[in-house]
Formats: C-alpha cells, sequence, structure tokens
C-alpha cells in the first residue's frame, strides 16, 4: 500500500515508521524542505532505538520503504491512504485538506492527526468531503496503538472502515468515534481523571507524588492490559452487574462531590509544578522522556510476547 504522510514532525515522524513498519511504502512530504531532510535523519534514529529494543528486525528494510518527496502532488501520486500532521490551526487545515481533496485520487482516504478539531469544521466545503476524517494517535504512535477515528456528519462510512481495516493491517489498534465531540474519546477520559486528581491535591488529601503512585503502581497495572468496564467485570463475584449494585451508591455519593467545572486554579498549577520540579528539574525533562519512551518499549515488548504465548 502507498501512504503519504503529509508534515514531518514529531507526530509525522512517528507515523512514518507505523506504516513503513507495517509494510507499506511511505511518501513524505512537507512544507518545509529542511524539515524533510531532517526528519529522515531523525526517523533512523528512532528504528535504531526500536531495534535496540527488539520491536523491530530490520532497519535497513523499514527505512528503504520510506521516501521524501519535495512537491505535494508527487507525494500524492498514487497514495491510496493519507495521513496529515500539520499544525493544530483551523485555516492551516483547511488549506491543506483542499489541496488533498483536489491533489489525490477519488478513492484515497484522507485523515487528519488532529487532537482538537473535528473533521467537520476543516472539510465541510471540500467536493470530496465524504471521505475525510480524523484519525487521532497516542503519541507516540509508534508505541502506544490506539488511533481515534471519527468522521464528520457526512463522512462516507465506507471511508471509515477502510482507515479502520489500514489500521489493523499495521498493527495499530483503532477505536471508532460514533459521532464528534470535543476530546473525541481518551483525551476526556483522561481530562476526567486529571480534574479529580486536581482535586484531591488542592483539598490537602494527597500530595502530587502519592497521587502520581496510586495510578502508576495501582489502576495503570491494570488498565495497561484491561480496560475500565472489564476491570469492574472481574472486581466482583458475578461480574459487572454484581459490582454496580455493589458499589454504585458509593461512586454516586463521590461524584456529588465531582461536579465543579471551574478552571485549574493558577495557584494549584504553580503548586504542582513546584512539586513536580523539586521531583525533575526541568533540565531533566528532555532525558525523562527518553527513559519513558524506553520503558513504553519494554512494555510493549513484554505485552507482544504475552499475546503472542496467548
Amino acid at each position: 500500500m502507498n501512504v503519504a504522510v503529509i508534515g514531518t514532525g514529531l507526530i509525522g515522524q512517528a507515523w512514518a515508521i507505523v506504516f513503513a513498519r507495517g509494510g507499506c511504502t511511505v511518501r513524505l512530504w512537507d512544507g518545509d524542505p529542511l524539515a524533510l531532510d531532517r526528519a529522515l535523519q531523525l526517523i533512523s534514529a528512532q528504528v535504531r532505538e526500536l531495534v535496540k529494543q527488539q520491536l523491530l528486525d530490520d532497519a535497513q528494510a523499514l527505512m528503504a520503504r520510506i521516501q521524501i518527496f519535495r512537491s505535494l502532488d508527487e507525494a500524492l501520486e498514487g497514495a491510496e491512504y493519507v495521513q496529515e500532521n500539520l499544525p493544530e490551526v483551523l485555516e492551516i487545515k483547511k488549506e491543506i485538506f483542499s489541496k488533498l481533496d483536489s491533489l489525490s485520487g477519488a478513492d484515497t482516504v484522507l485523515a487528519s492527526s488532529t487532537s482538537s478539531i473535528p473533521a467537520s469544521a476543516f472539510t465541510e466545503a471540500l467536493p470530496s468531503r465524504h471521505r475525510c476524517l480524523v484519525a487521532h494517535p497516542v503519541n507516540p504512535p509508534y508505541l502506544i496503538p490506539v488511533v481515534e477515528l471519527c468522521g464528520a456528519p457526512w463522512t462516507d462510512g465506507k471511508f471509515i472502515e477502510a482507515a479502520r481495516s489500514v489500521m489493523r493491517s499495521i498493527g495499530q489498534k483503532p477505536v471508532v468515534v460514533n459521532r464528534e465531540l470535543e476530546g473525541f474519546v481518551l483525551n476526556r477520559l483522561q481530562g476526567a481523571l486529571l480534574r479529580e486528581a486536581f482535586r484531591l491535591v488542592q483539598n490537602g488529601y494527597v500530595s502530587a507524588e502519592d497521587l502520581d503512585a496510586t495510578v502508576k503502581d495501582g489502576l495503570g497495572l491494570r488498565w495497561s492490559f484491561m480496560g475500565p468496564f472489564e476491570t469492574i467485570d472481574l472486581n466482583a463475584p458475578d461480574g459487572l452487574q454484581d459490582y454496580c449494585n455493589r458499589y454504585g451508591g458509593m461512586y454516586q455519593s463521590i461524584s456529588e462531590e465531582q461536579t465543579g467545572t471551574d478552571a485549574w486554579d493558577a495557584g494549584l498549577v504553580a503548586e504542582l509544578e513546584r512539586q513536580r520540579r523539586s521531583l525533575l528539574p526541568k533540565s531533566e525533562l528532555l532525558n525523562r522522556r527518553l527513559w519513558r519512551d524506553e520503558r513504553l518499549m519494554a512494555l510493549l515488548r513484554h505485552k507482544k510476547q504475552l499475546d503472542s504465548a496467548e
């Protein structure tokens, strides 16, 4: 399959790895020639790390499937699927999708990596708007496989299914969001947890460090291989309904304290920043991000080994 990756920032680079790893021929384009050349170097470095972490066998073969193109029309020639990764600016999205619509084949899937702009906002005026959708990855997508697929009201279902088929074929985990909503699904779940985490710290119940420990050494261990519904299904003798009967009243009582919609308090943000910097100086953020990616690689390797054993 020929795939065009439009925009070669961090997400575009990661998508190039995902598609090439999945056996696709990747056609890279960026409006900035320097960014385009730099992307290949950065992709190569990431691929070498994947080999080092035993998550990839043949770096040379993967890199051979990635080509760069100086003109957009050449990058789109023969592309069956397009993944756009330009900045989160509505006018930029409108402009690039207008070009993608006019230059690509009639059956080409046009997907955006946007994490905040609904497809309807930048595709309404397009002649072929029925083939446009959001394919929102989790960063970095070459380590975290979930991709949220969300069309506009006019997106043809067959293009959603085509995108889902592509994602499955390259080893990603597509999740279909049935209709547009702000933040899609993942960010809304993350936002709900963040709001309660901020509230618990603000009201003095727990420190930032211990709140993080509660998730990473508690909830997160189960959530790394089960979702919340499966979790509660297994946490009561007779399954999900039994769990709801046992604990529904407690959660209802708790929810009455969780109804606030105020913005995050500036003083609280400053206090959380102070606590985080006492644990991790700002000068160490990059190294810690690299540590995070190594841990993700180790977890991904472990999960793949478990999946192959089942």
